[in-house]
């Protein structure tokens, strides 16, 4: 069986919220009762909020994401043209100086 979304997990939570308010008379015996449903409300409410908290932090985090990605790009772009130039003007033995530990 495949494992419900959230957002479906909230749905049917909701529907089943208005089943129990509608069969209180039926299912109060077992304490599933306005109380119990209450509380399920709640936590629905709950699970609304920090999961449109949790989304706004993953769009943030994508947008990082890309802004690193973009630095990462450029220091490499740029350290790569500098290693070029250090082992072009420099003796190989002092390469280690500039953290280049490999050969021609």
């Amino acid at each position: 069986m495949a494992t419900k979304t959230y957002a479906q997990t909230i749905s049917d939570t909701t529907v089943m919220i208005k089943g129990i308010r509608d069969n209180q008379e039926v299912l109060s015996k077992r304490q599933i009762d306005t109380a119990f449903a209450d509380n399920l409300q709640s936590d629905v409410a709950a699970a609304v909020t920090l999961n449109g908290e949790q989304e706004t932090l993953k769009a943030r985090l994508k947008e990082k994401t890309e802004q690193l990605d973009a630095v990462m790009a450029a220091l490499t772009k740029k350290t790569g043209e500098a290693r070029k130039i250090i082992k072009l003007d420099m003796p190989q033995s002092s390469w280690r100086e500039f953290g280049i530990g490999d050969k021609r």
